[in-house]
């Protein structure tokens, strides 16, 4: 097995976006980060690809083993059509011996092999962050009842969108509390980004779900948020449904989405729109 890390993104893109193509709905979060840094054009945040670490492993006949790492955030991974090898994963902890990893995003065989792997050599211990499940649509359940209507968010949105898109993370973990937001400066990048949008009943914006990562066929669908005084009334529903019906009408043939799967309430939305579970991914984090 032999280590690679790259120093330039478009020959990262090069050596591992035809690989990741092979499962691109499982891959949307590697693969979105991989457009983002061969583009170029957005270097805000964690999205400057001069910070990333690169990496491959690969045998004697292809790439067996690839990570994408976006500080602050997890490694990810991809073992080359789901086949996991222990000597690719030691080859690329030995690579990584001096990247501060915080924890890792895979699909959840590779993620537990590599934390297993990666505690054991560094005497540290892992816990789940997030125990995901990968859905994808291509159609619409034409049956889901059409609440309202979606619109973008614009800034005549501002006195509320910090405030929901900060309540976003905790809400995902069942923490139904509306934190004070740090600064607009997230919800300013959403509306210029142009694919957020919020769900109008009577007017008053009642629900929010947003577009992310596009890829040449899959877009992703996140982050969904309904504030717990609109909970209830189907709102959610009706927000995602609308938002995926648009994304096939943009010519994507599917749309995915990651759900905790602890979360009974949101697997069962999105069933019922049509999502059904490809494979489950972990989070898991060092301690």
């Amino acid at each position: 097995m032999q280590y690679k890390k790259f120093t330039n993104v478009q020959d990262f893109y090069n050596a591992t976006y035809d690989i990741l193509m092979r499962d691109e709905a499982q891959n949307l979060v590697p693969l979105g980060n991989l457009l983002i840094g061969y583009e170029g054009t957005d270097k805000t945040d964690w999205r400057d690809p001069a910070n990333w670490c690169m990496a491959i492993v690969s045998d004697e006949s292809s790439v067996r083993l690839t990570a994408i790492m976006t500080p602050p955030h997890n490694v990810t991974l991809y073992a080359t059509d789901n086949k996991i090898s222990a000597a690719a994963i030691d080859c690329m902890i030995n690579g990584m011996a001096d990247e501060p990893i915080p924890g890792v995003l895979a699909e959840k065989s590779l993620a537990n092999a590599f934390a297993e792997a990666y505690t054991a050599r560094h005497g540290k211990a892992y816990e789940t962050t997030m125990d995901h499940g990968i859905y994808e649509l291509t159609e619409v359940n034409p049956k889901v009842p059409q609440i309202g209507t979606i619109r973008l968010v614009e800034e005549k949105d501002m006195p509320f969108l910090p405030f929901w898109l900060e309540a976003f993370y905790p809400s995902a973990h069942g923490d139904s509390r509306m934190p004070l937001p740090i600064s607009d400066e997230n919800s300013r990048y959403r509306i210029s980004k142009k694919n957020l949008y919020v769900l109008e009943v009577d007017g008053v914006p009642v629900s929010l779900a947003g577009l992310n990562r596009e890829m040449q066929t899959v877009v992703g669908v996140g982050p969904v948020f309904t504030p717990l005084y609109f909970q209830g009334r189907g709102y959610a529903s009706s927000c995602v449904a609308q938002l995926s019906q648009l994304a096939l009408e943009k010519g994507f043939s599917k749309c995915v989405l990651y759900t905790d799967l602890a979360n009974p309430t949101s697997n069962s939305i999105y069933k019922k729109i049509g999502y059904r579970q490809i494979c489950d991914s972990l989070m898991l984090k060092f301690v």
